[in-house]
């Protein structure tokens, strides 16, 4: 039976945050999402962070990117909108606390 398309109340969304903050350990996140995701979610949204990755670093092209990590034009696009245009700036914002943590090892 096809679940209806019903709008998430953003107290729900809230919550779903407040609970990924409660994540101490890279092992408790791993169970985490792999209770509240498909396997097939996981992978996109790690391809969609290894293409951020890849973009921040600014020396290859889509096609190139695409090549390399097998994802689609339109997801590339998609980030990379995400990580330069876009107002939110989370993308940019964890590149930044992940790079400072590098530098402090």
């Amino acid at each position: 039976m096809k679940s209806k398309n019903v709008e998430m109340p953003e107290d729900v969304v809230q919550e779903l945050f407040e609970a990924l903050l409660l994540v101490k350990t890279t092992e408790e996140m791993n169970s985490f999402f792999k209770d509240l995701c498909t396997p097939q979610e996981i992978r996109a949204l790690a391809e969609r962070w290894r293409v951020c990755k890849i973009l921040n670093e600014g020396t290859l092209s889509y096609r190139e990117i695409n090549k390399e990590t097998g994802a689609s034009l339109a997801t590339i696009g998609r980030v990379a909108r995400f990580l330069k245009e876009e107002p939110h700036h989370g993308y940019q914002m964890v590149l930044d606390r992940m790079q400072k943590k590098k530098l402090k090892k």
